[in-house]
């Protein structure tokens, strides 16, 4: 595909600055990109490419200062202008082709909607419901009673427990198990004792949820992800927890059971949460970070355990002076002996 750069610009809602009419024939990195390629800068950390890069056009923000060296596209949000331009180049395709494979078994009183698509040795139990063009590739298994909505996309070896709820638009990537049994067992004398799990996991619409990410039902009640939000690859979330509206998570964090966190949360991979406590609307957590406790709407924890960020990179630059701080002690403790001496 071969397009100008000012249709480019027209269709991400852009501004040309330079030569519209520059062919443009695919996209890459900053600092990949060929001529006749296009790029894009959202990050200052990368403006130091710009310079350098042999893209044939770049897609800036609106302040950007470097104007001139090569043709630019303006864009209020660089990475989003850039995302739509990506799919100018790479339209989506079909994972697989519409209908349903002979080897699915479907159990009874199941009800299928239209234009589905459902693949190779795809096992769906009783009384389910699956939404008008849904997508789901081999090997997934849904248990009894499960509902999923329009629009979704199960990837291959998926697992939906028994009861589970999916919207509208909910993409499960490849290894999710989503309602397997929350963790929770009474301590009688020596022996541990199995208590039942008779919740569900609800997920709600235009949810994104990566590989090998687990879900477990909650004890009694719901366990809950709400609209929008996004999970990284290889998390655990507990039962009874709640994951607010487009809330990002990154890869292996872990949620103990009844984790509450609020809507619009940032949290960095390696994240740990104790159980039975909240985390506030707006709030962000760093990466490898412990959280003990509830941690205010729109704060910046980081650490271990978390604290505002500012404290905690306060702690750990004194503790890189740390070393040259007990040399300083040393060598007072022998002046102050030195001077009893004397």
């Amino acid at each position: 595909m071969i397009l100008k750069l000012a249709e480019i610009a027209a269709r991400v809602g852009g501004q040309v600055v330079g030569d519209g009419g520059v062919e443009i024939t695919g996209v890459a990195k900053i600092e990949e990109a060929r001529e006749g390629e296009i790029s894009f800068l959202a990050n200052s950390k990368y403006f130091k490419f710009f310079d350098k890069s042999r893209a044939s056009a770049v897609i800036v923000p609106l302040d950007f200062k470097n104007r001139g060296a090569k043709p630019l596209v303006l864009a209020k949000n660089p990475y989003f202008a850039f995302l739509h331009t990506v799919r100018l180049f790479y339209p989506p395709k079909s994972l697989i082709e519409k209908g349903i494979h002979d080897t699915v078994v479907i159990g009874e009183k199941t009800l299928l909607g239209e234009n589905l698509s459902i693949g190779p040795y795809v096992v769906i139990g009783k009384n389910c419901r699956i939404g008008n063009g849904t997508v789901i590739m081999p090997t997934v298994v849904i248990g009894d009673d499960v509902i999923v909505g329009e629009d979704c996309i199960l990837h291959a070896h998926v697992c939906l427990r028994e009861k589970v709820v999916l919207g509208n638009k909910v993409i499960l990537h490849n290894g999710v198990v989503v309602g397997s049994d929350g963790f929770g067992f009474a301590l009688e004398g020596e022996k541990y004792h199995k208590i039942p799990q008779v919740g569900t996991v609800v997920i709600e619409d235009d949810v994104e949820i990566g590989a090998n990410v687990t879900i477990d039902r909650a004890t009694l009640g719901e366990t809950r992800i709400k609209q929008g939000a996004k999970l990284d690859n290889l998390i655990q979330v507990g039962h009874n927890c709640t994951i607010g509206e487009n809330t990002v998570i990154a890869a292996q964090a872990g949620l103990s059971g009844s984790t509450h966190i609020g809507k619009g949360v940032r949290i960095g991979g390696q994240v740990g949460f104790a159980g039975h406590l909240e985390v506030g609307d707006g709030a962000a957590v760093g990466a490898q970070s412990g959280v003990n406790k509830t941690i205010p709407a729109g704060t910046y924890v980081f650490g271990y355990p978390a604290k505002p960020h500012m404290e905690e990179f306060r702690i750990q630059g004194a503790l890189k002076r740390l070393p040259k701080l007990l040399e300083e002690v040393k060598d007072l403790k022998e002046q102050i002996r030195n001077l009893k001496k004397s």
